[in-house]
Order: C-alpha cells, then structure tokens, then sequence
C-alpha cells in the first residue's frame, strides 16, 4: 500500500509541474494591477485568464497526470481515459443529474455534489484510467469488434467503470465529503495552533512521499479550503488566506539554505569542499525554487534528529506567519520566485514581514543544527569517517557528466540482471529491484547524490535533485 500511495503522489508531480506557469501569469497580471482584476488593464486580464485556465482546472490536469502517471506505460490512450473518467463521473455526479437521479429539488441536493469536480475525484479518476489501461490495453476483441482492440479499448473500459464508480460514490462521496470537511474544519478551526500543526505533519510525512494527500485537504478544494486556489482568485478574507502557504516562505527561502551553511560548517576540513559543491546547489534550489528535497534529503536519515527538529521549526513558523496574518501564496512552491509574483496579490497581507521572519529562522535554523550537530556528534555529509563515503566521481563538464552518473547509479542498483524499472518525480529516481542485496549503495552514494531512501524489499528511491531528467533519461538509453 505504501508503494501504491508512493506511486500516487509521483504522479501528482507531472500536473502540478504545469503549476508554476500559472503562477507566473496570474502573478505578473495582478502585478500590472492589483487591484482591478484585470478590469482596468486589457493585458492583465488576458495573463490573469490564462493563469486561472489552468488553476481553475487542477482535478482535469490531476486525471490526466495520474493516468499517465500510473499506467505501467506512458501512453496517450491512457491520459485520454483519465479524462474520459473524469467527465463520466462529474457530469453524472453533478446537481442537476442527483436531482434527477434521486426525484428531488435541486436545492434539496446533498451540498456535496457541488464539490464532485474536486483534485480528489481527479485522482480517484486517474487511478481507474491507469487501471483500465494496465488492463485492457493488450486485449484482442474477435475480427467482428477487431478496431475497438487494444488501446481504443481503454477509453471504454475506462468509462463502464466509472459508471460503477459513480454508482459508488453517489453513497459515500457525502460520507467521505463530511469528514474531510470535519478534518479540515478540526485543524483550522484552532487557527494558527492549526496551521502549526500542519506544517509539522507536512515535513514528517515528506520521507514517504505521502504529504501530498495532507495538502490536497488544505491546498485545494477537497474539503473547502482551497488555499492556493482562493488566495490566487482573490475570494477568500485578506490576512488569513494563504495561512497554509506563508509560514513555509521563510523555512524554504531562508532557514533551509542556513541549515545547509551549518552543515557546511561542521565538516571535516577535507570535505568542505565537496560538501559546499552540495549545499550551494540544494540550497540555492531551496531559496529560489522552494524544492527542497536534495538539501532535506542530505540530513534526513543520516540525522533524523535533525529532521525532526526541521519539522517542529516548519510547524512554528507557519504558526507565527498565521498568528501575525502575514500572508504570501504560491502556484508550485515557497520559493523566491512565487514569493515575488504574490507579494502584489490582492489577499498578500505584509508579505514583506516573511522575510523578517526569514531571517530570524535563518539563525535559529544555524545554530540550531550547528549545536546539534556538534552535541550528538551527528554523521551529516562531510563528517563520516573516512572510506564511508566512497570514492567521489571525477566532475565531468556538459552533458557528459549526466551520462556518467546514470551510468555508476544503474551499475550501483545492480544493472539489468536486478533492476525492474525506473522511474522519476521531480527530484527523486523511483526503483523497482529484484534483490536489494544487489544494490551498493556506497557506489551510488559516491556520484554525489544527496541520499538514497530504502521504502521497501524491492523499492529505493535516490535522490538527485532538480537535474533527475536528465539521469533518467541516461538510464533509459542504457537500458535500451
């Protein structure tokens, strides 16, 4: 189940990739002018149009993705099923056919149904596309039925099932719309002790993978809070939406990046070096982009007291931007890039105190890990004794050095005879083995990746960070 979920959110990634460029449009549109609209500047309103096409159907872009995403091969058909179930279930779940459906008033309908076309039912619709796909798509219909086999014959497949699906879901999605609302209404109904206490389950659950789920509750229009999306259409109350998003700006623009320098610090003289060439980077990735897994991942397991300590100052730093109603928002993450297209946001409200807060969390983040570090005498990258860390790979300029580490990785996974697939999110190359014994991961800890994580008998992921495109696709031409 653990892989499954794993899998989920590595699909989720490819959408909300495409996020990002909304948040550019609809940022540089409100920068234009921030307070009409779009009313009073033609071209503000075509980027803030443009930006909202693709924030205002985020459960579309998450069918499509996690159809794609988690069909055994990246096939169009599979994407196109992932939308044909989403359509099924939205258009049959929608008010107007439940009034139907049941023989009551459409004011008598469960307030559900207006949710239906949420990023949840986008997923669910995804994963039965995928399912279809896996399926379906190598069956031979007889000669009479021949043009509707194989691949033309998941779309059908995939909207007979969501027929059922949408039987289902006619019971329980009021069922399962309450308690998510309950949830979500739990936790923000203590304010900012709520918002706190997000952000520690946020960064706890990044090791599996599975804080994606926690944010679809908070993030998007799941349970009726919909952070990003009402803090981007400017529908929400100024000064509290956007709770959930601001108190991460001055974790992953400044205490993140002064963790990296503390470590840096406390490395051994001749590993300062080698160490630095690491930081620099995920810092950097941290402060401007908001992807923060190469720098989180460098200290994660090989000190997860640190991480721990990562998680609770996360929590209270969302609980103070939220306490203090400093609020910023962003499309993709809390980087310097969203910090800068929301800070003329209609509902930004004294962003420019995140970065004060910023600051503070730089030193408390410093000293916090350099005292640890020393204290417990913590093995972060650079202080292993020697031979640990294996022999470094020559730097290699250009493309070069792409192929060079896809090359040690996949030898170090076990080559051909171990290795079952490959896969990549954002940051991390997600590996199905046959026998983990095989895998040295001394040899694929020495090309200088940030960490390996082990999630299960025949599942590893390495961490690579923002360039894992490229190692992956080196490895797929290896594996021919």
């Amino acid at each position: 189940m653990m892989k499954y979920l794993q899998r989920i959110g590595r699909s989720l990634m490819l959408p909300v990739a495409v996020l990002p460029a909304a948040a550019i449009l609809m940022g540089i549109g409100y920068w234009i002018d921030p307070s009409g609209w779009g009313a009073d500047s033609p071209i503000a309103a075509f980027l803030i149009k443009a930006g909202a096409s693709i924030i205002d159907n985020m459960a579309i872009l998450f069918a499509v993705g996690v159809a794609l995403g988690m069909a055994k091969a990246r096939d169009g058909s599979a994407a196109l099923s992932g939308l044909v179930a989403y359509l099924v279930i939205t258009t049959l779940l929608s008010t107007d056919s439940v009034s139907l459906l049941q023989g009551i008033d459409k004011e008598a309908v469960n307030p559900a149904f207006d949710k239906i076309g949420n990023q949840f039912v986008g997923i669910l619709s995804g994963i039965v596309a995928a399912s279809m796909y896996n399926r379906f798509s190598a069956v031979k219909l007889p000669d009479a039925l021949a043009f509707f086999s194989g691949k033309r014959l998941v779309p059908i497949m995939s909207a007979i099932a969501m027929l059922v699906v949408s039987g289902v879901m006619l019971f329980v999605w009021p069922v399962i719309y309450t308690a998510l609302v309950s949830f979500g209404k739990e936790i923000s109904g203590l304010g900012f002790t709520g918002a706190g206490l997000y952000g520690f389950f946020n960064r706890l659950l990044i090791p599996t993978g599975l804080h994606h789920a926690l944010n679809s509750v908070f993030w998007f229009d799941v349970a009726g809070i919909n952070d990003i999306g009402n803090f981007w259409s400017g529908t929400g109350e100024k000064g509290v939406t956007g709770m959930y998003q601001a108190g991460f700006f001055p974790v992953m623009m400044f205490g993140l990046p002064a963790a990296g320098l503390a470590i840096y610090h406390a490395a051994k003289p001749g590993k300062k070096k080698q160490v630095a060439s690491l930081m620099l980077a995920a810092g950097f990735a941290s402060f401007f982009t908001g992807v923060t897994e190469p720098l989180e991942f460098a200290f994660m397991f090989v000190a997860p007291a640190l991480y721990v300590a990562h998680a609770v100052l996360t929590g209270l730093s969302l609980a103070i931007a939220s306490f203090f109603h400093w609020t910023a928002g962003f499309g993709f993450s809390a980087g310097f890039v969203d910090f800068v297209l929301s800070s003329r946001l209609p509902l930004a409200n004294l962003p420019y105190m995140l970065l004060i807060q910023g600051v503070v969390f730089a030193l408390l983040y410093y000293f916090l890990f350099r005292f640890m570090i020393a204290k417990f005498n913590l093995m972060t990258p650079g202080r292993e004794e020697d031979g640990e860390e294996g022999d470094a790979l020559p730097i290699v300029a250009g493309k070069d050095k792409f192929a060079v580490m896809a090359a040690e990785i996949y030898a170090g996974l076990g080559g051909d005879e171990n290795v079952i697939s490959v896969e990549n999110c954002i940051t991390r190359l997600r590996v199905e083995v046959k026998d983990m014994e095989a895998v040295d991961q001394e040899r694929i800890k020495a090309t200088g990746v940030p960490g390996i994580h082990v999630v299960g008998d025949n599942s590893i992921q390495v961490i690579v960070g923002t360039s894992v495109q490229f190692v992956a696709d080196e490895i797929e031409k290896i594996r021919g």
